[in-house]
């Protein structure tokens, strides 16, 4: 191959290069600037469309009822992130630093909330602890019972500490599990403590993990619709007056105003958070020596005891949910049939809501992982046009302070308005889609260009100075080495697209809800136990979905690292 063909080549591959980088910024300014632009206008404006000023802002601070539910929304997220924290570090701690038997059972046991929609978790507390509950009515009358005011903070809590506990123990998990060994020989030489060294050395050495988790934690809390909506009672929150602002009374300039008063503590959280990590420093080095567990029975006994109270708690809740779609009329008649899992004749309308989620989560999560790890390589691997790649980094990662209600406010403004070109995308399955997609962006988008800083970047020189295109490179070398990344991303994907009601409670149309929107309706229509079926359905989907991920994916990895195999 001749010098001049190589340069033509070399030509052709930097334009297209800059054309696509230049593609993905402009795709994402336009899905995630512009809405939030949108929204941000619509909060300093009235009715009629005219500028008032912050006269919406001072309007929500002078009415106490709006006011008030800031105030609930920062207790109950306050709460629940101490509560999440604190037990997901106890039990992080006893998985990675203890000696204790059947780790394997107890790290996927605490993965299962993350299989199901937070409104769920308010359907099984229901059942437990309502006025009819199993625990409220002493199993049935068997036992005395007690009076629990479930329907307001408590419930909400409760829910969002199942919600939140996964989130915070996969992040403390990660941050307990690298340690240096040395620092706790040279503390036991100097006759420090077991509380000392963990003050000492343990606790600064996941420091960051903690506020990572601490913040993720309070954020989810703090933004979440489902919850609120099942068990919230009386008691207001900010999500749940967005929505009472924008489908009960229309009022659109105010459910902006709330939106934005949504997000910035999820902004806050965001930036703080961003902070901190650029602080970390590496804990291990070349030096390091691994941590050594060293068996004590007594402490490795404790933490499987506490281990399995929480393991015990989440199989509750998710046995009495699937114990409440099989019983015929609760408390009534306990004859176990599968009635309601016939949604012909409640307000889920059948079962094609449910193939509608499966559908939109499908899709979601193809168009996801190829947009999110096109954008991630383009981003990573080219060396044109830095200063744009910088901002489609920064909009890359956006979404992560995003709010699904907001994304989905935000999408209301925006795509139904009248004059916008992509106006016919409202009210269809693309804009579910789309949410869906920008939503979760921010953590698969991490993740890939994670996966992709460990491939080596003489991949791309070579190929470029043998005049090999960037897609040949892109497809033959890095898809395959990238695939078990690529693949998990797919998963996060349509997992969370299946569970998913805040970014698409505004944006379903009539003839196609979703399975989680029709949980919602359900509920509403007193229809709990076929809420609770669909609950099941959504949870059953999402493990088969993961097991079928975990066998393709052991398979896959022997396949695509044949190449390392001498």
């Amino acid at each position: 191959m001749s010098t001049r063909t190589v340069r033509q080549k070399m030509g052709r591959d930097e334009w297209l290069q800059r054309l696509l980088i230049a593609c993905i910024v402009l795709v994402l300014f336009i899905t995630v600037l512009m809405p939030l632009g949108d929204l941000f206008s619509k909060a300093f404006i009235d009715e009629t469309g005219e500028y008032i000023g912050l006269a919406n802002f001072i309007k929500y601070f002078e009415t106490p009822a709006l006011v008030q539910s800031f105030v609930n929304t920062m207790y109950v997220s306050g709460v629940t992130t101490i509560l999440s924290v604190t037990l997901a570090f106890l039990y992080a701690f006893a998985l990675t630093r203890t000696n204790m038997r059947g780790k394997v059972f107890f790290r996927y046991v605490a993965l299962l909330p993350l299989f199901a929609p937070t409104m769920m978790h308010g359907i099984a507390l229901t059942y437990l602890f309502g006025n009819q509950g199993i625990i409220t009515t002493g199993f049935f009358g068997v036992f005395p019972g007690f009076e629990v005011e479930l329907y307001g903070p408590l419930g909400i809590i409760l829910s969002e500490l199942f919600y939140t506990f996964p989130q915070a123990y996969l992040i403390l998990a990660v941050s307990l599990a690298f340690a240096d060994y040395n620092l706790y020989e040279a503390a036991e030489t100097m006759g420090a403590s077991k509380l000392r060294k963990f003050l000492t050395v343990t606790l600064p050495n996941v420091k960051y993990g903690l506020v990572s988790a601490i913040f993720v934690c309070f954020t989810l809390s703090f933004t979440d619709f489902g919850a609120p909506k099942v068990v919230g009672g009386q008691f207001n929150v900010l999500a749940t007056d967005i929505y009472k602002q924008v489908i009960g009374q229309q009022n659109t300039t105010m459910g902006a105003t709330v939106g934005i008063i949504l997000i910035l503590p999820a902004i806050l959280a965001f930036i703080v958070d961003r902070i901190v990590e650029r602080k970390q420093n590496s804990s291990v080095n070349a030096k390091s020596t691994p941590y050594k567990i060293v068996p004590q029975r007594g402490r490795d006994n404790a933490f499987f005891v506490y281990c399995s109270l929480i393991t015990a708690t989440i199989f509750l809740m998710l046995i009495t949910v699937i114990f409440a779609s099989l019983v015929k009329v609760w408390p009534y008649d306990l004859t176990m049939t599968v009635t309601h899992y016939d949604f012909s004749k409640v307000a889920g309308e059948g079962m094609q809501p449910f193939w509608n989620s499966v559908l939109v989560a499908f899709y979601s999560a193809v168009a996801g992982t190829v947009v999110t790890f096109i954008n991630a390589y383009l981003i990573e691997k080219t060396r044109f046009m830095k200063g744009m790649r910088q901002v489609g980094y920064f909009l890359s990662i956006l979404p992560l302070a995003l709010p699904g209600l907001v994304i989905g406010l935000a999408y209301i403004f925006f795509f139904n308005h009248p004059d916008n070109p992509l106006n016919w995308m409202y009210g269809s399955i693309v804009i579910l889609i789309l949410a869906n997609v920008i939503h979760f962006y921010a953590v698969p988008f991490i993740s890939a260009t994670t996966a992709l800083k460990k491939l080596d970047k003489e991949f791309e020189l070579a190929s470029e100075s043998m005049g090999v295109p960037f897609y040949v490179t892109f497809w033959r070398v890095t898809v395959p080495m990238s695939l078990p990344a690529i693949l998990e991303n797919a998963v996060y994907y349509f997992i969370n697209s299946m569970v998913t009601i805040s970014a698409v409670v505004f944006l379903y149309s009539a003839d196609f809800k979703l399975a989680s929107v029709s949980i919602v309706n359900m509920d509403d229509a007193g229809d709990v136990a076929p809420a609770a079926a669909m609950s099941v359905l959504i949870v059953l989907t999402n493990v088969l979905v993961r097991i079928i991920y975990e066998i393709g994916t052991k398979k896959l990895r022997e396949k695509t690292g044949a190449w390392q195999k001498r």
